[in-house]
């Protein structure tokens, strides 16, 4: 990554757009989703800039653009649709020390704007540092198919209960409870516009101070990479490695397929086979078993799927109420079938 994408707080935060026409109108838009203040800098607004300023929401700077226009604001927009006239804005304002945005100037933007996709306060930023906007627009149009519009309150709703499951909810099940209010029951009757009966459910269970899932008993995923290719990784493989408490990573498995895993999730990456330090088979096998029996959700991941089948002790974990799954690693082209045509359906192992 060239650039870092980040949530910058806003409320109370100045921000210049320098420009008056349909372009510093785009960014204004923008801007009213926050809590910002908007100055705008320039001699004539159009219309809705002006409509901005006569409701209070923006404010019009009409002086001679300087180096001191820009002193301590969080961000600049320049919007002028005059080329020359934006490099020269950009100039003054990154002597005054600013993130700059630059409207279809990449190389002069300190800052990209992202495609967004808003479910305040859940909110989803698409970038391609500038180098593709189209695709980053086309990317938001299947995220927004994908999140439902009421998402935003049943953010908000987790976060009015988050100090109840604080205080009714055992640590070790509070990241079972939230798994299951977004994956499970609540927001399924949230999404369908049953907000009460959502709420009434989630607060049954805080008041049973446990986590509603089964899971939570523990679960051990044998995951298999698959190809190598992260890419190339199963639906069901991603799933589970955004799930994980505690992976275990065979020395084979490419680091990139790391990347789909959850940022906190504990790693175990076990010595190469033969090495002064590897793990005998019966220790990995306790190890496992013994995370599982403490509620936790397990991944081994290996690099291949026949790997899994040498893994048979962990069936007895099934009639502890642990679950155990083999997720299987999706078929490299190489081991198709000879003959395989256009008209087979591919699969996995």
């Amino acid at each position: 990554m060239k650039t870092f994408p980040m949530f910058l707080k806003m409320q109370d935060r100045r921000v210049v757009i320098a420009g008056g026409g349909e372009q510093a109108a785009q960014k204004a838009r923008l801007m009213l989703k926050t809590e910002a203040e908007i100055v705008l800098l320039s001699q004539e607004l159009d219309e809705e800039l002006q409509d901005l300023v006569a409701t209070g929401r923006a404010r019009h700077d009409t002086g001679a653009p300087g180096v001191r226009s820009f002193y301590g604001a969080a961000l600049v927009f320049i919007a002028t649709g005059c080329v020359g006239l934006d490099a020269a804005l950009q100039a003054l304002a990154k002597e005054a020390g600013v993130l700059v945005n630059v409207v279809d100037q990449p190389d002069l933007c300190d800052a990209y704007t992202p495609s967004i996709v808003d479910r305040d306060p859940v909110v989803v930023a698409i970038g391609t540092e500038g180098n593709a906007p189209v695709l980053g627009r086309m990317i938001k149009t299947q995220v927004e198919e994908l999140l439902e519009p009421r998402l935003g309150d049943m953010a908000r709703l987790a976060g009015r209960l988050r100090e109840a499951v604080a205080h009714h909810v055992a640590p070790e099940a509070r990241r079972g409870f939230w798994r299951w209010m977004f994956a499970g029951e609540p927001r399924r009757l949230h999404a369908r516009g049953s907000e009460h009966r959502a709420a009434r459910l989630l607060k049954q269970a805080i008041a049973e101070g446990h986590d509603p899932q089964t899971r939570r008993k523990g679960a051990v995923s044998l995951v298999g990479a698959g190809p190598g290719d992260a890419d190339l990784l199963t639906l069901r493989a991603v799933q589970r490695l955004q799930e994980a408490d505690i992976i275990f990573v065979a020395p084979e498995v490419a680091p990139a397929i790391l990347e789909q895993a959850r940022r906190d999730a504990e790693r175990v990456h076990l010595p190469e086979p033969g090495a002064a330090l590897a793990w005998p088979r019966e220790r990995l096998e306790q190890r496992i078993a013994t995370e599982a029996r403490h509620g936790r959700s397990v991944v081994y991941l290996l690099a291949d799927t026949p790997g899994m089948a040498q893994f048979e002790p962990f069936e007895a974990l099934d009639e502890e109420g642990i679950l155990v799954e083999r997720v299987p690693g999706a078929m490299a082209i190489d081991a198709f079938p000879a003959g395989l045509g256009s008209g087979q359906r591919s699969a996995a192992f």
